[in-house]
């Protein structure tokens, strides 16, 4: 029966967290791949606010009923006021439909289909490079997908004029998948300038703004990595947005994500709403509960809220803490280079600029792990393990 099907490749990614399982060198191997938050020991953390929820939901059990189809309202409601803020015009005027997700990538897969449902013309383009389930889930959905120019390895910058020229010239109605903050995979964003620029482009072309946000407040802050979403808004742009909690609550496992869709008016919303419920009980009929549940209590009580951010805020520090240390060993190391680019890019990831071959001697002769296309996940780096990576770049690149 199943002789036609063809063997699955694999994701690279997850592919890798799989040989790091498998290798059997137990003196010292480091994890970079995979974009995970770790503490400085190396763990996956829960967060106080996280366990203070969860008391509550468990105090006493209760019964888990299936969710609405578009999920809590306190939990749509925290996903409205983190991205657009808690006294928006927008969200006063009811412009703004919103549902919950199975994490980032349902929210992603829901606005894939309902572009393919009521723009079938449109052509999806993503950075170059980008995240590569971009491009798998809105080609899985029937969208056309195909890349805008991004990344420059000469200047480990933006091609900013390439951007702005290659947008000038794309159809009314097509999708344009964007990164607000801490661009996966380089870790390289726009200014609050590129970003006016770009949105103006957007503006007059008619295009559609799809930004997904996976690492809120991994960036500068809260309101700032929200920037470009806010003036999409001031501008009057109808936009998409995609975000997760998988990082900034450590709920990897929870699947805790959402979509919004920024409408003209209230009662399109509401239209838009409806679609959105249709395609969610066309593929999995309703959000997960859990999670759920502890976005809700977290988000909407004061007190925890204040902790989460304190907590958030605390492992963007933690990060950045490990640029500057890898920044610092590897130019002691080979002073000749600049490795400037670590402290300059911004969020989990860094684009480290070595060739699929050194990450490849990397993984074999010293144990350190990292996507072949050079993306390295900076919070996998600790103060235990940091100078043997910087040790171990130098020697690739020597």
């Amino acid at each position: 029966m199943f002789e036609h099907v063809t063997p699955y490749a694999g994701d690279p990614i997850l592919g890798l967290m799989d040989k790091f399982a498998n290798d059997d060198r137990t003196d010292i191997k480091v994890n970079l791949g995979v974009g995970v938050y770790y503490t400085e020991d190396g763990k996956l953390p829960v967060l106080e606010c996280v366990k203070a929820a969860e008391k509550q939901i468990a105090s006493p059990p209760k019964a888990r009923g299936y969710l609405p189809m578009d999920g809590l309202p306190g939990y749509r409601k925290a996903c409205q006021n983190l991205l657009f803020g808690r006294d928006s015009d927008v969200l006063k005027a009811g412009r703004v439909a919103t549902i919950a997700t199975l994490g980032g990538s349902g929210a992603l897969k829901v606005g894939a289909e309902f572009i393919h449902d009521w723009f079938p013309k449109a052509t999806c383009y993503v950075s170059d490079p980008t995240w590569g389930n971009h491009i798998g889930i809105f080609e899985g959905s029937g969208v056309e997908v195909k890349k805008y120019p991004y990344y420059d390895a000469k200047t480990i910058g933006v091609k900013f004029d390439e951007l702005c020229e290659f947008f000038k010239n794309l159809n009314e109605n097509d999708v344009v998948l964007l990164h607000p903050c801490c661009h996966n995979p380089t870790g390289v964003d726009l200014t609050n300038e590129q970003w006016d620029t770009v949105l103006e482009i957007v503006k007059d072309k008619k295009l559609i703004p799809f930004m997904d946000i996976a690492y809120q407040g991994f960036g500068d802050d809260m309101e700032g990595d929200a920037y470009a979403i806010r003036r999409a808004v001031e501008m009057g742009l109808t936009v998409f947005v995609s975000n997760s909690f998988s990082k900034n609550l450590s709920l990897y496992g929870e699947r805790v994500g959402g979509l919004s869709v920024v409408c003209p008016s209230k009662e399109e919303a509401e239209v838009v709403q409806g679609q959105l419920k249709f395609i969610v009980r066309r593929i999995y009929s309703s959000p997960a509960s859990h999670g759920n549940h502890v976005v809700d209590i977290v988000m909407n009580n004061d007190e925890l809220f204040t902790q989460w951010i304190g907590e958030v805020y605390e492992m963007r520090d933690r990060i950045r803490d490990m640029r500057q240390k890898l920044q610092d060993t590897l130019s002691a190391k080979l002073p000749e280079r600049d490795f400037s680019y670590f402290t300059k890019q911004r969020g989990m990831f860094s684009f480290t600029g070595l060739t699929a071959e050194q990450v490849v001697r990397l993984r074999e002769e010293f144990a350190v792990y990292m996507v072949e296309n050079g993306r390295m996940c900076i919070a996998g780096l600790n103060n235990k393990n940091v100078d043997y990576v910087a040790n171990a770049i130098a020697q690739v690149l020597k």
